[in-house]
């Protein structure tokens, strides 16, 4: 009996993920706007709703009610597999996530994590590595040369940002002594890692803004000059499924960087509840993402090269190697 509880209950857990993260895009489209809207002096969405509340659900019937095209010479198998490649890993790597300790429900302790691995960060880098199959094939199986170009922008760009954001959190490690997320943010009940890491953290969000393909970082969907990137070719619900994708990553991001850097679900000075601290600083993240797409201009290829390679990586292993030198100074007798 206590093994169909247990799993049970692990499906609970994953079903209301995939049901969150699929709702996603409702809210954050909507903050987007009107996000974009005020900081550019005007009002945002207002027509569908109370100050353009349904405009996402407006949006959502019209990709699920809109033409499935594929175009004659694509191919037709890559471009169908494309998109759910990019939806799956992003969904897939919050198994690994922990949103708290646990919560006592009806006098039985629920665990806010599906799974608490131990190589839990190492398994996130992973499996989000495979989201750029998705990206790529979407590209080639449209046979268009604007599609082309923004699959092969984005192999590009997420190989250079990957590797600075892998070795941005080896400090975080370091200092740990764990790839387990729970006991990364356990050692941070006293004091942050941000303390301790900061080039770490600001490599790392860079190298996550990155790999969000979010500005300045666009460049695999650049308007101005591919039309749409790597899924100009693609409308509906297939659409649908790269745009989920994208703010799945943005949530991702904000989630590492807040279990990482900003002591999880620990707080400061205001005694809130741990659950709602940890919402509080994802948000707030979530926010910057937004906020940066509206004040940014969008880097050149060029320069996007040079700051992974010339400025990310040399501070990354700079940072390492620092932070080994620190550790085994104070560990010395």
């Amino acid at each position: 009996m206590e093994l169909i509880v247990a799993l049970g209950l692990i499906v609970f857990k994953v079903a209301f993920l995939i049901a969150i993260l699929l709702l996603l895009p409702l809210p954050l489209t909507w903050l987007e706007r009107k996000i974009a809207g005020h900081i550019q002096q005007r009002m945002g969405p207002m027509r569908v709703g109370w100050h353009g509340l349904l405009q996402p659900v407006a949006d959502g019937i019209k990709l699920l009610t809109k033409e499935d095209h594929i175009p004659a010479e694509a191919d037709r198998f890559l471009f169908k597999l494309a998109p759910i490649l990019a939806l799956a890993p992003p969904f897939v790597v919050f198994v690994a996530i922990p949103f708290g300790e646990s919560i006592s429900v009806l006098g039985a302790e629920i665990t806010l994590y599906v799974s608490n691995m131990n190589v839990a960060l190492l398994f996130v880098f992973a499996v989000i590595g495979i989201e750029v199959y998705g990206v790529i094939f979407g590209g080639w199986a449209a046979n268009s040369k604007y599609a082309v170009l923004g699959s092969l922008r984005t192999c590009a760009q997420m190989i250079s940002y990957e590797i600075p954001m892998g070795f941005a959190v080896i400090g975080v490690v370091m200092l740990a002594q764990s790839m387990s997320l729970l006991d990364i943010v356990r050692a941070q009940t006293d004091v942050w890692n941000i303390v301790y890491q900061p080039v770490g953290f600001f490599v790392f969000f860079v190298a996550g803004l990155a790999e969000a393909q979010r500005i300045p970082f666009d460049l695999s969907e650049a308007e101005g000059d591919l039309g749409a990137g790597f899924h100009t070719e693609y409308s509906g619900i297939r659409f649908a499924f790269f745009m989920v994708s994208e703010y799945a990553i943005v949530l991702l991001v904000s989630v590492l960087v807040v279990i990482l850097f900003f002591g999880g679900w620990n707080g400061v000075l205001i005694p809130l509840p741990p659950l709602l601290w940890f919402v509080l600083k994802v948000a707030f993240f979530v926010y910057v993402f937004i906020w940066f797409r509206f004040t940014f201009p969008r880097y050149r290829y060029d320069q996007l090269m040079a700051i992974g390679w010339k400025v990310l990586l040399p501070l990354s292993m700079a940072n390492i190697i620092i932070t080994g030198i620190l550790l085994g100074a104070m560990a010395a007798p």
